[in-house]
């Protein structure tokens, strides 16, 4: 019996082992089989010869993605297979320098009759990049060569940009959406309530509202002030524009905007006839339409389309800019310092405290960098991370070299913290900077964890011995101290704007409080010294060094594997969202609920004292 058992035994056994051998094969094949397929799909893979522009074709001005200053690493492997099985692999950001490079270049390329703006797809942009892009194409204008906007339909930003085009022609199912800024947040007091999470709120500035949206249902009447305040200026500089490169009248936008209903209802419901008589667009043109204008503009290529180059192929065949290594003749390093400011080392997108004080540091050190630039479009974030890099910007001008700050859409409360001992600071009149203050917010779940009848219990040698267990309310002598450390913080922040800006203490107590401020309003507070671009500063910065000829050049740190992995991940999904068939509005709302929560996920101040402000959420 005991020998048929041990038989019957092994033949399971046997079999066991053959299932197991038989999927590892299998496996293993279909894995060999992929390779396989990746292997021969990239070696067999080479880009298409860059398609040159001759008898002068349109430069196709595609802004595809969110507009940054510093651009993700894109995935190859991805871009590879994309073409190989015919996918679309639009990129998901644009580099703001590339569109400022192609448009400069054009304007005496023999090659290029035209710029068609694409707008289409176009993602994330700050107004003072938009600006800075329609001042590139009016210079563009005064070579004689037309810059042509045709869209489907244009959203108001792509609008805006379009608004410096010589033509702008709409298709006739389409229109134009003109409607207005304004700063909208989602409100979590009552999820947080009903969750039973216990939220410890601790803040230093009446307009600090960075952390409203867990205090309460609302937007507070001190944040509805302050909004409008910095709003106002910023809906006047876009409607001056439009006004001006339109030849329009207020009154015309006003009732556009304000009495769209009645406005359509006199155009009988059709959006694009009422676009064409508001004198938005100069004609309205289907798509086989707007080819034969092309052709006729443009010439026709060997595809029976009109000639024309995209941008991405446009930029291999020109000269960019700031990618030149420093050398021995005078050079001026530009930083950038663009994301949410966090701990450590962070990839692109994110500013660390670690790694941007490393690349300053790496300036310093270098005798072939006589001045830099720190191109600064930040919201803030942790304070810790903040003093490390102001701290190293202290030790980079013991060398006497100088720094300017150039601030972009945005550098606000840790933004400001680490622009503000800059020997010069220079802002957009659109961007929005200020918000100094300082918060710390800590939930504990003891409330949500006993509805499920979890109970945290024990003894410690301390009344501090729990220290920051999530499962306990905070003890009363730790919210006392992190209260105290709070306003130390602060007080720390007013000091550093006083010396660094030179300003009496009582006025920055004045001006500080979480305000925000547009660039002309912090121009005339003193809160930064000029307006003008990243090329401004670049030069002032220059001059300040005693450089007479220099050249300009970025300064970045190798990418760990890790960092290329996650920025690989990164572009997947953004791709993924960017080329999906969701609605652009729920794309929108799906971000609004998401970034709140995902910054304070993020977000890793070893003390857990914030310098951040959320006036990101305010979109053109």
């Amino acid at each position: 019996m005991k020998d048929l058992i041990t038989s019957i035994f092994n033949i399971f056994r046997w079999i066991g082992r053959f299932l197991t051998g038989f999927r590892n094969f299998t496996l293993n094949l279909l894995f060999l089989a992929v390779l396989i397929f990746l292997f021969t799909s990239l070696s067999s893979y080479s880009p298409e010869i860059t398609p040159q522009v001759s008898n002068g074709g349109a430069l196709l001005l595609s802004l595809s993605g969110n507009i940054v200053e510093e651009k993700q690493a894109s995935d190859p492997f991805t871009t590879a297979i994309n073409d190989k099985l015919g996918f679309d692999s639009l990129p998901t950001e644009t580099l703001f320098q590339d569109i400022l490079d192609a448009i400069d270049a054009a304007a005496t390329d023999d090659n290029i009759s035209s710029i068609l703006l694409d707008l289409s797809k176009l993602g994330s942009v700050g107004l003072n990049q938009l600006q800075t892009i329609g001042a590139a194409l009016t210079e563009f204008k005064t070579s004689g060569k037309k810059v042509i906007a045709a869209e489907d339909f244009y959203n108001q930003k792509a609008y805006y940009l379009a608004s410096f085009a010589d033509e702008i022609y709409l298709n006739p199912m389409g229109g134009v959406d003109l409607h207005g800024i304004g700063a909208f947040r989602l409100y979590f007091k009552d999820a947080i309530d009903k969750l039973r999470i216990n939220y410890n709120i601790f803040r230093v500035g009446t307009f600090k509202s960075a952390l409203e949206p867990v205090m309460r249902n609302s937007m507070s009447v001190h944040a509805r002030t302050q909004n409008l305040s910095w709003l106002t200026p910023l809906w006047e500089s876009i409607t001056t524009d439009i006004i001006r490169e339109r030849e329009l009248s207020l009154d015309s936008i006003n009732i556009y905007t304000e009495n769209i209903a009645s406005e359509l209802a006199t155009a009988g419901g059709d959006t694009a006839r009422l676009a064409l008589e508001a004198g938005l667009v100069d004609g309205l043109k289907n798509r086989e339409e707007l080819r034969n204008l092309l052709v006729k503009h443009n010439g026709q290529n060997g595809k029976g389309e009109f000639k024309h180059i995209a941008l991405n192929d446009y930029l291999n065949t020109i000269s960019r800019s700031f990618v030149e290594p420093p050398d021995g003749n005078g050079s001026v390093g530009i930083i950038i310092a663009e994301g949410a400011i966090m701990n450590g080392k962070q990839p692109v997108g994110f500013i660390g405290g670690d790694s941007l004080a490393l690349l300053i540091r790496k300036a310093r050190l270098n005798s072939n960098i006589n001045a830099i630039v720190l191109r600064v479009v930040s919201g803030g974030g942790s304070v810790f991370a903040s003093e490390l890099i102001r701290q190293e910007i202290l030790e980079y001008k013991k060398t006497g070299k100088p720094i300017v700050i150039s601030m972009g859409s945005m550098a606000a409360s840790g933004g400001y913290w680490i622009a503000a001992d800059a020997d010069e600071i220079w802002a957009s009149p659109v961007t929005l900077t200020g918000s100094i203050g300082i918060f710390a917010a800590i939930p504990t779940f003891e409330n949500s964890l006993s509805e499920l009848g979890i109970y945290s219990d024990g003894v410690g040698t301390t009344s501090l011995a729990a220290a920051l267990d999530l499962s306990r309310p905070l003890a009363p002598l730790l919210k006392e101290a992190i209260g105290i450390s709070l306003h130390h913080g602060y007080d720390q922040f007013l000091n550093i704007v006083a010396n660094g800006r030179s300003i009496e203490m009582q006025q920055v107590r004045e001006i500080a409080d979480g305000k925000v401020y547009d660039g002309q309003s912090a121009l005339d507070l003193g809160l930064v010294d000029k307006l003008g671009t990243l090329e401004d500063a670049i030069a002032s910065a220059a001059s300040l060094s005693g450089l007479a000829e220099y050249k300009a050049c970025y300064i970045s740190r190798p990418l760990t594997v890790k960092e290329e992995l996650f920025k690989m991940f990164s572009g997947k999904v953004a791709h993924l969202f960017a080329s999906s068939t969701f609605p652009p509005s729920v794309l929108t709302a799906i971000s609004r609920l998401v970034t709140p929560i995902r910054e304070i996920m993020l977000f890793n101040d070893p003390k857990g004292l914030y310098a951040h402000s959320m006036i990101h959420d305010f979109s053109i």
